[in-house]
């Protein structure tokens, strides 16, 4: 193993910061006790992000006869999931682009696959055995793979082998593996560009323990099994990141934080397929 985890911090630390207006989303899409007026107020003061909402609550996919030219108007049609969703494309799009050539993945797979995990999280959140705010449930989803744009270029040609040591049983899961390889995994990376971005709580801790969530503070550990099991749903309906696809462990001690029954997750799919495609569409119109 070559220890190179001072080296990604090191690339983190030159990450530009987020915008004003996302870091402030962020802010208040990670709270608890928020509504969509507090985003508005937000996006009314940014005028490339509310160009951008206008763009988006006109698109085809909304399918209005009329053109809607009212930024509170526009907001309350598209609601926070796409609000937030297209923030985050704009604000870091040098990750969100990535190629994710370390995973033999393809450009654009690790917005899809945080996306449809961020969906599932949410309604994941549904069925918690104790009250769990959905929409910081979907904010912590789109966020928590950001780590793999940053260590993928650390990873070329290293899948093949990786596989190979996954099947003959050397390592537990792919996360694993990056560790041994990087001294770092993708957790990790993603823990310490969210520092770097200084976001709030919960969000670096969901992202540093999404594989591991039964290690997350007590506090946020429901939250963390929600979107450690849109993150295992979003790979079972095939939006993974590349070759780690399905190469990770469920943690079945969910159970005593979300009650979820064998149809509950077949419906939660194609729930969260459908939403999928119209934010997808939405945003690309």
């Amino acid at each position: 193993m070559e220890d190179r985890s001072s080296e990604i911090v090191r690339d983190i630390s030159q990450i530009k910061p987020l915008s004003p207006s996302a870091a402030s989303l962020l802010d208040i899409a990670s709270k608890e006790e928020h509504d969509l007026m507090d985003l508005v107020q937000i996006v009314k003061h940014d005028a490339s992000l509310t160009a951008q909402v206008l763009k988006v609550v006109n698109s085809a996919a909304y399918g209005f006869d009329k053109e809607i030219t009212a930024i509170d108007r526009a907001i309350s049609f598209t609601g926070e999931d796409a609000l937030v969703s297209l923030a985050m494309s704009e604000a870091a799009a040098m990750i969100y682009e990535s190629d994710l050539a370390g995973y033999s993945g393809q450009k654009g797979d690790l917005w899809d696959h945080n996306l449809l995990t961020a969906l599932g999280a949410k309604k994941v959140a549904e069925h918690a055995k104790s009250p769990l705010n959905g929409d910081v449930a979907f904010t912590c989803g789109l966020l928590h793979d950001f780590g793999k744009a940053i260590i993928s270029g650390f990873l070329e040609n290293t899948a093949d082998k990786v596989i190979k040591a996954l099947d003959s049983g050397k390592v537990a899961d792919y996360a694993t593996a990056e560790e041994k390889i990087l001294g770092m995994d993708h957790c990790r990376a993603g823990f310490e560009l969210a520092k770097h971005w200084q976001l709030p709580e919960p969000l670096p801790s969901v992202i540093r323990y999404h594989h591991e969530p039964h290690a997350a503070p007590e506090e946020y550990r429901a939250l963390v099994y929600a979107v450690h099991l849109g993150d295992m749903l979003a790979m079972m309906s095939g939006k993974g990141t590349g070759a780690d696809a399905m190469r990770y462990v469920l943690d079945n001690r969910y159970s005593d934080y979300i009650d979820l029954a064998e149809n509950d997750l077949a419906l939660i799919m194609m729930d969260i397929d459908s939403q999928f495609m119209k934010i997808k569409e939405s945003m690309e119109g």
